[in-house]
């Protein structure tokens, strides 16, 4: 074999070698410490909008089988695990369906009691503070801005975020109690009246409370977003439709 030849052939070994080793690292990093995600639905407006793309943290809650790529289940329960706290955004599998990927806010830990009256949520019997702030211009309803009105609530952790408010006296503006089971967790969308959460039973299409080992990743910064409807792969439309005010915001 000619000295050209053998210098060909090493050239093509380093190659795979380091291809191979960037698919192991990427592969490590995916499993265990972040992923992408994109916002598909309106769920968590104003919070997070339709476009929105995040980074989320695999590590904060420990892991599951459903941390592995295509979810083997090769172990139960959780590794390392660690609680989310009262306001954390997170992702998890739907309960009825774990091929489904859900994003909402943690409201309620074991034991709690939860109920919204009147539009105001109820944690334990004690009202969560609640402050109107300004309205949320929604440009995404059809060709002018509609007007949502938003509030500020603060949990009594002191986690504040804001929430919208759609429709006066709409049907989950009054609840029952909901007591949270052991190892489950009441997660609730932001966009208060366009949110199928834990106030809505799997039944009718909703989440129900969600088991721990189903929580997967906890959001952490909004690194790309864009508006219009507009794909991310169409660079041509990112002048007019990306939204750069939200590029690299820490979510809240």
């Amino acid at each position: 074999m000619s000295t050209e030849n053998k210098r060909q052939q090493g050239g093509l070994a380093e190659t795979v070698r380091v291809v191979m080793h960037a698919l192991i690292i990427a592969l490590v990093i995916r499993t265990f410490l972040f992923q992408s995600f994109n916002i598909p639905s309106a769920s968590m407006e104003s919070t997070l909008l339709v476009g929105d793309y995040l980074f989320l943290s695999k590590y904060s809650y420990g892991y599951t089988h459903y941390s592995l790529p295509f979810s083997p289940p090769l172990f139960s329960g959780r590794i390392f695990g660690s609680e989310p706290k009262p306001g954390d955004v997170v992702v998890f599998r739907l309960p009825s369906d774990d091929s489904i990927d859900f994003i909402k806010r943690v409201i309620g830990l074991p034991g709690d009691r939860i109920q919204m009256i009147d539009g105001l949520l109820y944690i334990n019997g004690t009202a969560v503070k609640r402050e109107r702030a300004d309205d949320f211009v929604d440009r995404d309803e059809g060709p002018r801005p509609v007007r949502v009105k938003r509030w500020r609530e603060t949990l009594p952790n002191g986690v504040s975020y804001f929430t919208l408010d759609r429709i006066e006296r709409s049907e989950y503006d009054n609840t029952q109690v909901y007591v949270v089971p052991p190892g489950h967790f009441f997660a609730m969308g932001d966009n208060r009246d366009n949110s199928a959460d834990s106030r809505v039973p799997p039944a009718r299409g909703g989440v129900g409370y969600v088991p721990f080992e189903n929580l997967i990743r906890q959001a952490k910064m909004i690194f790309f977003s864009i508006g219009d409807e507009a794909p991310a792969w169409q660079v041509w439309r990112w002048p007019a439709s990306l939204r750069w005010n939200r590029l690299f915001m820490i979510i809240r």
